[in-house]
């Protein structure tokens, strides 16, 4: 019994307040600056803006605690690959007793044009194999943050150009948009209190 009581004890406890924010991309330096780790340039500027800093996590993630839109948030980077994205998903919100309708996935959106990001709650992956994985795993009612990165032109491939940098043309505007982004994070979670 002393033995149940303990384990119950060290288990995380459900919490309404508590969101998570899930940036999606690829592990490593060769990806870092691709337009399909978009999620984890936004995360990292949550944490570059609160002075917080990724820790490794049992999960295959890295993980911080952020606060935004008055809320307690975890943030989530997987630290494997994009079409594994589900596994870490799954395990953080077991972890922390998040529900599906206080998660946030941010990611790149091929059928949105660079400058555009958009909101959505719920609907299918569109391809997006990290999405894929994460509805395989806890279905799709979450929310997302829809980065726009446009379709490649010409005869790449579409593997080929979400794993490419953004162009030199692209990249001005960058650090304004991943801003716009995590104004729309803030402003979701802000109009969705516990």
């Amino acid at each position: 019994m002393k033995r149940l009581l303990k384990h119950l004890l060290r288990q995380p406890q459900l919490s309404n307040d508590v969101w998570l924010v899930v940036g999606l991309g690829n592990p490593g330096p060769n990806y870092q600056s691709n337009r399909h780790n978009i999620g984890h340039m936004v995360l990292d500027e949550i944490a570059k803006e609160q002075s917080i800093r990724f820790k490794a996590h049992k999960s295959i993630a890295h993980v911080a605690m952020a606060r935004l839109g008055g809320q307690k948030v975890v943030l989530l980077k997987s630290q494997g690959f994009m079409n594994l994205s589900g596994s870490p998903v799954q395990s953080l919100m077991t972890f922390y007793g998040v529900s599906a309708e206080k998660l946030i996935v941010v990611h790149d959106e091929l059928d949105i044009p660079f400058g555009e990001i958009r909101t959505k709650f719920s609907g299918g992956h569109a391809g997006h194999n990290g999405l894929r994985d994460i509805i395989a795993r806890i279905g799709n009612d979450f929310h997302r943050i829809r980065f726009g990165i446009g379709r490649p032109e010409g005869n790449q491939s579409v593997s080929d150009f979400v794993l490419s940098n953004f162009s030199p043309e692209e990249k001005p505007e960058l650090a304004k948009l991943i801003s716009t982004a995590i104004k729309q994070i803030d402003s979701l979670i802000g109009a969705n209190p516990a």
